[in-house]
């Protein structure tokens, strides 16, 4: 019903799809960071979470829609090419983590120890944010295979696991910018939304890659899962552990499993 709705009004050009496909987890992004104007002072309880079922649906999502069709798609090598991806995904994250602290020379334009009271308790929050965007691109990405390799229903699927995982996640940016200082009307719901928009691109760069090129579906495929896999692990996991809210974090991680399971056998 919804992919026969989908193909209706989108049409069967993959990259026009994996547009439209960008241009809603950016805007469930942007629905989560302008939470922030209704739902004022949400507790690190609720945050964690919140992120916990994001995490859930990013784990469901990686095996149920990337790794295991992307080995069905590669046939006698298809283990091999999606394995072959997830370490160049997580490989790409872990450097790109590595880049981050040093951002904050860009941000000040100054080292550490030469930074002033403000800019130090600045580049935290600052850094974040930067980390967030760097790792929505799998995300992003993701969605743009999954429209590239001509599976309609994949692609949904992933859009709104995405879309879904994006509305917690560009809520905690937006929160955070707030309790650095920022407006909360205006900077802090417009840090979330800029953290999402750099999914827009890497769709298009994800479809356009695998229609060029089917060859490259189930390493793209892998690439992708690798990706939200290292941000699942390394990043959201210990972030929601961090303050004492470990079984809340859990099983909203339980619930998004849940939640993506149902949602991919829907739209199967």
């Amino acid at each position: 019903m919804l992919e026969e709705w989908f193909l209706g009004f989108v049409g069967a050009d993959p990259l026009v799809q994996a547009l439209v496909g960008g241009l809603v987890i950016a805007g469930m992004n942007l629905a989560g960071a302008s939470l922030v104007l209704v739902w004022r002072n949400p507790s690190q309880h609720a945050l964690d979470g919140a992120l916990g079922f994001a995490a859930g649906v990013m784990l469901a999502a990686s095996f149920t829609s990337l790794i295991l069709p992307g080995i069905e798609f590669g046939g006698r090598n298809g283990l091999f090419e999606v394995v072959a991806g997830i370490v160049l995904g997580v490989a790409l994250l872990d450097r790109a983590d590595r880049w981050v602290p040093h951002v904050h020379v860009l941000i000040t334009g100054r080292a550490r120890s030469d930074q002033t009271v403000s800019q130090a308790d600045l580049a935290p929050i600052l850094l974040f944010i930067v980390a967030i965007t760097i790792h929505n691109m799998p995300e992003g990405l993701a969605v743009g295979v999954g429209f590239g390799s001509g599976n309609v229903s994949e692609g949904l699927s992933l859009m709104l696991a995405i879309g879904m995982q994006n509305v917690p996640e560009g809520m905690a940016v937006s929160v955070a910018a707030v309790n650095a200082g920022f407006d909360r009307s205006s900077y802090a719901v417009l840090t979330g939304a800029r953290a999402g928009l750099v999914e827009v691109p890497m769709v298009l760069l994800g479809a356009w890659a695998v229609t060029v090129s089917g060859m490259i579906l189930p390493y793209a495929m892998g690439f992708a899962a690798g990706g939200m896999l290292f941000v699942i692990s390394d990043e959201i996991v210990p972030e929601t552990h961090a303050h004492g809210n470990e079984r809340v974090a859990t099983l909203g991680l339980m619930a998004g499993v849940v939640v993506m399971l149902s949602l991919d056998v829907a739209l199967a």
